[in-house]
């Protein structure tokens, strides 16, 4: 229609746990907002009942950990829709792509196909996904150095097998996965993230963020 708004960029910030996406993406914001875009944020996943029941799943079945996260983000899609339209950049604290990587990586290979179509028929599609690209290791260690309980997600084999998964992603659509090397200082993984976001962003102009301003969590 015309006079309606464009949808926002949506950037995902991905990764294994432990890789800084949180320090990542208020970093961003900050920056982003500094230089005059309208920056909305989202995470999945969602606060909402499903989303919680997602978040604690402790049971051992993959498949059934990645339909609560598929059905808490189909029931979402409105919220970030309406995120997009009011918005130059969404941030997004994960993306269908962590359930591909985190429960897909577990299943059968033609288990794992049927769920990349069902997230890609519910889900918004990132326009670009920034991974924070790092070893296992290193990861669980600064998982270890939080202090809190881990979950079944946050042991080495599972990392390990999910940073495979997400590196099998990103060879795949390498015009839509940026690369971060998770072990540069916060500042440097940032600037090259900015960079990555203002590229994407594009000449677009940033009158249109005065007007469309308005406070997110």
């Amino acid at each position: 229609m015309k006079g309606e708004r464009q949808r926002g960029v949506l950037v995902a910030i991905e990764g294994i746990d432990g890789t800084g996406k949180s320090t990542l993406l208020n970093g961003l914001a900050r920056v982003l907002r500094s230089r005059g875009w309208s920056v909305g944020r989202w995470k999945e996943p969602s606060n909402s009942v499903l989303g919680k029941a997602a978040r604690g799943y402790g049971g051992k079945d993959p498949g059934q950990a990645a339909l609560l996260f598929t059905l808490d983000r189909g029931g979402e899609w409105a919220n970030l829709e309406a995120l997009r339209r009011g918005h130059d950049v969404v941030l997004s604290d994960r993306s269908y792509f962590s359930t591909l990587a985190y429960q897909g990586s577990a299943l059968k290979p033609r288990e794992r196909r049927t769920l990349e179509l069902l997230q890609r028929s519910v889900a918004h599609v990132p326009d670009l996904v920034l991974w924070l690209q790092l070893d296992a290791r290193v990861a669980l260690e600064r998982v270890g150095q939080r202090g809190a309980a881990r979950s079944r997600w946050e042991r080495l084999e599972v990392l390990a097998r999910t940073a495979r998964a997400y590196g099998g992603y990103a060879r795949r659509e390498p015009r839509r996965f940026v690369r971060l090397d998770a072990r540069l200082p916060p500042a440097e993984v940032r600037a090259a993230a900015l960079a990555a976001v203002e590229r994407r962003l594009g000449p677009r102009s940033k009158a249109g963020a005065a007007r469309s301003r308005r406070a997110t969590f």
